[in-house]
């Protein structure tokens, strides 16, 4: 996609902190990032989100983000880390070139990532439940 700013960074056309690159991935360091080490895991195929995701990418994906998290937490001795993807303006995705943030936690980082918890009825889960395993069995 010529103006998605991530498929520039993601071929090279603009400078980054590059920790990791092959054929499929570019791995940078975060020009903002929420503590030390923050990375974005960039494809270097355009996709908006993960929906438009093949399963041979989505396994690849996740495997690299495991490497990434090991690697994390060896060199920068942080104390946990999450793994964040966001899907769709609602769900505060910002840039519309799939990617996904390794942000090492520290002690005391100042960092919050969460949600409120709500509340649910067993039939109402069972329904959803079914909904979506129909779903996946198609």
């Amino acid at each position: 996609m010529d103006n998605c700013i991530f498929c520039k960074i993601a071929k090279g056309e603009i400078p980054s902190s590059t920790i990791w690159e092959d054929d499929l991935f570019r791995v940078i360091l975060d020009l903002s990032p929420a503590t030390k080490g923050h990375a974005l895991i960039l494809p270097k195929k355009h996709m908006a989100n993960i929906f438009e995701m093949d399963n041979e990418t989505a396994e690849k994906v996740f495997v690299l983000a495991s490497r990434i998290a090991k690697a994390m937490k060896e060199t920068l001795k942080c104390d946990g880390l999450n793994i964040v993807q966001n899907n769709g303006e609602i769900a505060g995705q910002t840039v519309f070139h799939f990617h996904m943030h390794i942000i090492p936690r520290y002690t005391n980082d100042g960092q919050t990532i969460g949600w409120t918890p709500g509340t649910s009825e067993a039939e109402e889960r069972d329904a959803i439940a079914k909904q979506i395993a129909d779903a996946l069995n198609k």
